[in-house]
C-alpha cells in the first residue's frame, strides 16, 4: 500500500476557542519504514475577502483584488529528523491556539463561511523527505468560536420586535386585487438572538382578500467589503424555514422556529475593513395565476404575488444556560 497521512482531531465536532490547545495526532499509514527530515504543524486562519464586479456594481476588474487578513499563522516542529516504522504510527500533538508570548492585537474572529467573506481556520501538518520523495500532507478544517471570557455573561433573552405587514407597508407593486382588497397579517420576531437559541417569534393571518400559500422566514447575510473608498454591501440567502403550507386559519396563532446554521452564521461583526451583518425576511406568498406561472422566482426579489416585512437580525454569542 502507499503511504498515506491524516489529521485527526480529539473533537468530533472540531470547534475550539483561542485560548484552548488544539489537540489530535497525526496518523500514517506505510507499508515500510520511511526517512523523513522533520515534521511540522502549520496553523493559518485569515478572513478572505472578495468583490464580484457584476453584483456589487463595480468593475469587473475588482474582482479578487482584496488581500486576506491574517489572524493566525504559527509554524512548530512536531518531531525532528529520523524515521517512521512501517505500520500505522500514530503521532499526539498539543497546540495552544493563542500564544500568550506574542501581542495578540488581532481578534480571532469565529469561523463564518459566507458568499464574499470567509473567515477559515486551518491546520496543515507535512512530513518533509527531501528532494527525492514528494513530502507527505494532510489538512483539515478546525471551527473556532469566541473564549469563554469574551462571552455575554448572563444569558441574553430574545429581543422581541411587534411587526404588522398589509398593502399599505408594502414598498413594491402588488396585485391589484391585494391593493383593494387588502390583507393584515401580525406578529412577533426576535431581532437579538443568542447563537446557541433559535430564532424565534409567532404569527398571525387577521385578514387577506387572497388565498395564501405559503409563509416562509428567510434568514439572510449582509456581507460588506471596504475596497478603496467603498463599501460595497451585498445581501445573499442563507436558509428558507417555511412555517406554512397552503391558505391557514385566520386569527390563528403560528409559531416561529428557526434552528441557525453554525458554519454559515456568526455572530454580528463590525470590523473596520468588513462587516457580517443579518436580516431576516418574514414573505407571504399569496395564490394566483401568477404564482403558478412563475413557482421557481427569486426569494429576495419583490412580486406582484408576495407581501414581505424584512428585520434586522444581531446574532450574539452568549454563555450557556
Amino acid at each position: 500500500m502507499s503511504t498515506k497521512i491524516d489529521l485527526s482531531l480529539s473533537r468530533p465536532n472540531r470547534i475550539y476557542r483561542p485560548s484552548e490547545p488544539l489537540e489530535g495526532k497525526i496518523v500514517v499509514k506505510s507499508a515500510s519504514s520511511i526517512s523523513h527530515y522533520g515534521i511540522r504543524m502549520a496553523l493559518n486562519g485569515s478572513v478572505n475577502l472578495q468583490v464580484r464586479g457584476g453584483s456589487a456594481g463595480v468593475i469587473e476588474s475588482f474582482y479578487g483584488v482584496v488581500k486576506p487578513i491574517t489572524i493566525l499563522s504559527r509554524t512548530l516542529e512536531i518531531r525532528p529528523s529520523g524515521k517512521i516504522v512501517s505500520g500505522t504510527t500514530e503521532i499526539p500533538f498539543s497546540i495552544t491556539l493563542r500564544n500568550p508570548k506574542e501581542d495578540n492585537s488581532e481578534r480571532f474572529y469565529e469561523t463564518f463561511h459566507g458568499t464574499n467573506i470567509s473567515i477559515q481556520y486551518l491546520a496543515t501538518v507535512d512530513v518533509m523527505r527531501g528532494y527525492l520523495h514528494k513530502s507527505l500532507s494532510a489538512t483539515v478544517e478546525f471551527i473556532v468560536e469566541s473564549d469563554k471570557a469574551d462571552l455575554l455573561n448572563p444569558p441574553i433573552s430574545p429581543e422581541m420586535v411587534i411587526f404588522y405587514i398589509t398593502q399599505d407597508t408594502q414598498r413594491h407593486p402588488i396585485l391589484p386585487e391585494l391593493k383593494s382588497g387588502g390583507f393584515r397579517i401580525t406578529g412577533r420576531i426576535s431581532t437579538q438572538c443568542s447563537m446557541l437559541e433559535p430564532l424565534s417569534g409567532e404569527l398571525t393571518v387577521e385578514a387577506s382578500v387572497l388565498p395564501i400559500c405559503s409563509i416562509d422566514i428567510h434568514l439572510l447575510r449582509v456581507e460588506s467589503v471596504l475596497l478603496g473608498e467603498k463599501i460595497i454591501t451585498e445581501t445573499s440567502l442563507i436558509q428558507t424555514t417555511q412555517i406554512a403550507d397552503g391558505d391557514v386559519c385566520r386569527n390563528m396563532t403560528l409559531p416561529i422556529y428557526v434552528v441557525l446554521p453554525r458554519l454559515l452564521t456568526c455572530p454580528t461583526v463590525l470590523a473596520g475593513p468588513f462587516s457580517i451583518e443579518f436580516k431576516v425576511a418574514i414573505v407571504i406568498i399569496f395564490q394566483s395565476e401568477l404564482s403558478r406561472l412563475h413557482p421557481k422566482s427569486d426569494p429576495l426579489t419583490p412580486r406582484l404575488w408576495m407581501a414581505m416585512e424584512t428585520l434586522p437580525l444581531e446574532l450574539v454569542r452568549a454563555r450557556e444556560r
